[in-house]
């Protein structure tokens, strides 16, 4: 029977070490995520792939909460995070320091998970959207392009925790 890996094993590093530690060139920007609980598992998982920061947009709620802190489990302090008011703010910015816009969005002409490919060395701003209304079409029209995740079963949408998961893990295998 397996064992499992004792934290020594794991080879974990601190929260300062991982501030130093070399970073993605991705973004995740949360446009208007209302739950602190999916906030929380957005930075834990932001964390597992080594995303460079994370943009809370609009009623994001923002560290420190103890809802956030319960799910992300302290990578609220080693994920860096910005706060903006708008989601387009935090896009203008982006745009401007060179990174493509991604929302990840069910859209006419959108790009299947499958074939969504990021190179190496591409400075990708991952936008995520609000858990009911998902990402806002102001924010789709001001994307460079929109990426959806194929579904087969009765509901149209993933919890946005399951879904900026999935596309992390993506773009993580795609330029490591």
């Amino acid at each position: 029977m397996a064992k499992k890996k004792s934290m020594i094993e794991l080879h974990r590093v601190g929260v300062e070490e991982y501030k130093k530690a070399s970073k993605l060139p991705v973004t995740v920007v949360l446009d208007n995520v209302r739950s602190e609980m999916n906030v929380g598992s957005v930075f834990r998982t932001a964390d597992a792939f080594l995303i460079e920061r994370i943009c809370l947009c609009g009623i994001t709620p923002q560290p420190p909460k103890s809802e956030i802190h319960k799910t992300a489990l302290g990578a609220e302090d080693s994920v860096a995070w910005q706060y903006y008011p708008t989601t387009i703010a935090a896009i203008e910015q982006l745009k401007n320091q060179g990174y493509t816009i991604c929302s990840i969005e069910q859209v006419h002409d959108s790009i299947s998970l499958e074939q969504f490919v990021v190179n190496q060395g591409q400075k990708m701003a991952i936008v995520l959207g609000n858990e009911v209304n998902g990402v806002s079409q102001e924010v789709v029209d001001a994307s460079d392009l929109c990426v959806e995740i194929p579904q087969h079963g009765t509901k149209h949408s993933l919890n946005i925790s399951c879904c900026a998961a999935i596309v992390m893990w993506h773009v993580y295998q795609s330029v490591k």
